[in-house]
């Protein structure tokens, strides 16, 4: 049970759309890793500052993350919708004429001299200066919503419609939303009482691989993930913070981690050897970075869901268990740097090593 259509549910016109959606976000999820890391990394090298890397322990479900911000990791919400958000949601999407990415909205943010020079075009995506367009917005507070153009029937066009997005749906109600998903309950949180309540908010973190004390931006991301699914469309949302260190992205696929990572010389060896590769290969695709014995790397870590967190087969209602683990992880990876393109990720088993 999907709340998105699949492929083979749309039609020649809405696949063409798909494919083009997932090939612009292909391209995206380049830059956000260029962003939210390899930028991160270069702020902390040009202030002289050690890297604060991620532990293993934070990537585990359930992981508790430590709350220390680290000035200089670069934090931003983005998301990415693969149709047009109707009006109707802008009560808890806050999108309006004041904050679309108008010259004259810009310009009351001063954003305008950080442009150098606005164009309009500069906001599609298929813009050769929209990752400077992009990249001058990502610092504004909230989220920037990039969308389809609902103006160009004849050709799917995506833009960085709004800025300054604010995701004003209640946590309790994504809870509720999940949580009715999943058949917890069957209409709403009080059914069960309030001990029930704060083990259905504990589990919508946990849903999200978050703790239920993080930070504004990736509490947003989470929520924001689920109203969109009324959408039936599928969407994006990056989320980067200055407490987890980790480009978070949450897509129809579920949730990934990507955040860097110090690997020893001798596991460096030993992946090249599984993989067929040579050293100089390996060193030039992915390794950032060198820091003595250790080579600078980017890792992935995506989850899975356990049957706690998917709709039951039978469709009824359950009781929630506590114990019981709703994700697992699914896979562990090292990426290529971005901008490669003739070499895939690398298994790597990182996190229970």
């Amino acid at each position: 049970m999907a709340f998105w259509n699949v492929r083979e549910e749309l039609s020649q016109l809405n696949r063409l759309r798909r494919s083009y959606y997932e090939l612009l976000r292909d391209e995206l999820d380049q830059y956000m890793v260029q962003y939210s890391l390899i930028d991160s990394y270069n702020n902390f090298l040009d202030k002289k500052i050690p890297y604060p890397f991620v532990k293993k322990r934070e990537l585990k479900p359930r992981a508790r993350i430590p709350g220390i911000e680290h000035e200089w990791q670069n934090s931003f919400l983005v998301i990415f919708v693969e149709e047009t958000i109707p009006h109707v949601h802008k009560k808890y999407i806050r999108f309006f004429d004041q904050n679309r990415t108008t010259k004259t909205n810009l310009f009351r943010y001063d954003l305008i001299p950080q442009l150098k020079q606005f164009d309009r075009d500069q906001k599609n995506l298929e813009s050769a200066h929209f990752i400077d367009f992009l990249r001058a917005l990502l610092p504004v507070d909230y989220a920037l919503l990039i969308q389809r153009d609902p103006a160009t029937k004849t050709k799917n066009r995506y833009s960085l419609s709004h800025f300054h997005v604010r995701i004003d749906w209640p946590i309790a109600d994504a809870a509720e939303d999940l949580a009715r998903y999943l058949r917890y309950i069957s209409k709403d949180l009080y059914e069960k009482g309030d001990k029930y309540i704060e083990q259905i908010q504990k589990k919508f973190f946990e849903y999200y691989c978050l703790p239920i004390m993080v930070g504004g931006r990736r509490t947003a991301a989470i929520v924001a993930a689920q109203f969109l699914k009324r959408l039936g469309c599928i969407a994006t949302v990056y989320a980067g913070s200055s407490e987890s260190r980790a480009l978070i992205r949450i897509s129809e696929r579920g949730v990934s981690k990507l955040i860097l990572v110090k690997i020893k010389d001798s596991e460096m060896d030993q992946v090249i050897k599984e993989n067929y590769l040579t050293p100089s290969t390996f060193q030039k695709y992915y390794v950032l970075a060198r820091q003595n014995k250790y080579g600078i790397c980017i890792f992935q870590a995506t989850y899975a869901y356990t049957n706690q967190a998917r709709p039951p087969d039978d469709g009824k209602l359950r009781e929630i268990r506590p114990d019981l683990n709703w994700l697992s992880v699914g896979g562990q990876h090292i990426i290529p740097k971005p901008g490669v393109w003739e070499y895939p990720p690398l298994p790597l088993n990182f996190i229970y090593t």
